[in-house]
């Protein structure tokens, strides 16, 4: 793999209208299937939604956006303790899988192979483009889907053929995430530069004006992610926990 696919990345939110051969999309599947897993459980699972009218039911509950509804396939990738208490089941084991570590567990080999799917995808010279809209409407998502219990839907992306090159967007300097030995603790000054390059990108400064806030991180406190929508999707996700047995 060029090591100049890694810093030139970028996701891609318009697609051509252009299918992906179904032989493709299994070979990017399986290839993604050696990411790393959780004891070599493989606790996840990926819906392929690819079919015109459940991809506009789906595209709705990801609010319409177009990286939704301008793709040819959405996979919603979940976090699955279904399939291996099932497999405990019937091999005469008892599993104890119906917890919170469980569903993390099951969290984080999902988002593995999800990323792993998208490094592949784009290796392949498709598009791809993680739908954060799955947290906001989880159990929508899962109704739609059909998921049994211990399966939450975690992660979502759509892919298809690029209809353009598309432009990156601005990333903290490395030393903002690079921490030797201990946690630093920045000063307000210093957290403040190394954000400096997100405050002066142009197009967060358009999004400052537009929204006339002051500064960026207001568009992010008071209008993309306030505390009422956060606390609202925790409840409804917590709630969805509870309803698919990770929660008690």
């Amino acid at each position: 793999m060029e090591k100049e696919y890694f810093s030139k990345r970028a996701s891609v939110r318009n697609y051509e209208k252009r299918h992906i051969p179904e032989s493709l999309l299994d070979d990017i599947l399986e290839r993604a299937m050696r990411a790393p897993t959780c004891g070599n459980m493989q606790l996840y699972s990926v819906i392929v939604t690819r079919e015109p009218e459940r991809l506009e039911r789906l595209a709705k509950e990801h609010f319409n956006q177009p990286a939704a509804t301008g793709a040819d396939v959405i996979l919603t990738i979940c976090a699955d303790f279904n399939r291996f208490t099932e497999w405990c089941e019937a091999s005469g084991a008892k599993p104890g899988y119906d917890n919170f570590h469980s569903f993390i567990m099951a969290l984080t080999d999902a988002v593995i192979y999800t990323q792993q799917v998208v490094t592949i995808a784009e290796t392949e010279g498709l598009g791809t483009c993680y739908l954060g809209t799955v947290n906001y409407n989880a159990k929508q998502i899962s109704e739609l889907l059909e998921l049994p219990d211990l399966v939450v839907p975690v992660a979502s992306i759509s892919l298809g053929y690029p209809a353009a090159t598309p432009e990156q967007c601005e990333r903290l300097p490395l030393e903002a995430i690079k921490h030797n030995e201990t946690y630093r603790k920045d000063s307000k000054e210093e957290i403040v530069e190394l954000f400096k390059a997100k405050d002066d990108f142009p197009d967060n400064k358009k999004f400052v004006e537009e929204n006339k806030k002051d500064t960026l991180a207001q568009v992010f406190t008071d209008i993309r992610y306030p505390e009422s929508v956060n606390t609202a999707v925790s409840e409804s996700f917590l709630s969805l926990l509870k309803e698919k047995r990770f929660l008690s």
